[in-house]
């Protein structure tokens, strides 16, 4: 079994300009980490923020909480040595990013890789889903066997976040405890 159920705002929806004070917040409501998008222009048409933030959000928020950095970036292997200096936990970038993605990337898209096929191979295996996540779509994601918990708006846009972040765990964990009892 994977390692439990985690829930992790996406910071990206939140009040960039009082970032810091928003990833407290966030971790006041239950957060499990820390979801960080960051955006260079060229891989994605958007460009947000680097590790000079990451290393700020780490001296304001202590060594405690987990940074899941997810690089939206055209060359990811520049950026994983700054990015563990800063205080990034988890480093996901995309494969078609990379230098030598070679047969693997080709791999996955003609075996259309799917959450579930992914729950069914590697049972113990952290498996995150982000994009569109929230009280309307975590049935769906749970039982496909996600457990690592990504929602930007619907956490970020509510009037009780914390109310949110449990229902998605919550679900999470459900969704978890029937596999087990399905074996």
């Amino acid at each position: 079994m994977a390692s439990g159920c985690r829930v992790g705002p996406s910071v990206l929806n939140g009040d960039l300009a009082a970032l810091g004070a928003e990833c407290g917040r966030l971790l006041e409501c239950g957060a499990d980490y820390l979801h960080l998008d960051v955006m260079d222009g060229h891989f994605v048409p958007n460009i947000t923020f680097g590790h000079p933030v990451v290393e700020s959000l780490r001296r304001r928020l202590g060594q405690e909480p987990f940074f899941d950095m997810h690089m939206m970036v055209a060359r990811p292997e520049q950026w994983v040595q700054p990015m563990a200096v800063a205080g990034a936990n988890q480093y996901t970038f995309h494969l078609e990013a990379a230098d030598n993605p070679g047969a693997l990337i080709k791999d996955i898209r003609e075996n259309g890789m799917k959450v579930q096929w992914l729950r069914t191979q590697f049972p113990s295996l952290d498996i995150e889903v982000d994009g569109g996540v929230g009280p309307d779509t975590i049935h769906k994601c749970a039982e496909a066997g996600a457990n690592m918990i990504v929602s930007g708006s619907a956490i970020m846009r509510s009037a009780d976040p914390r109310s949110v972040i449990n229902l998605l765990r919550n679900v999470c964990s459900e969704a978890a405890q029937k596999r087990c009892l399905d074996r």
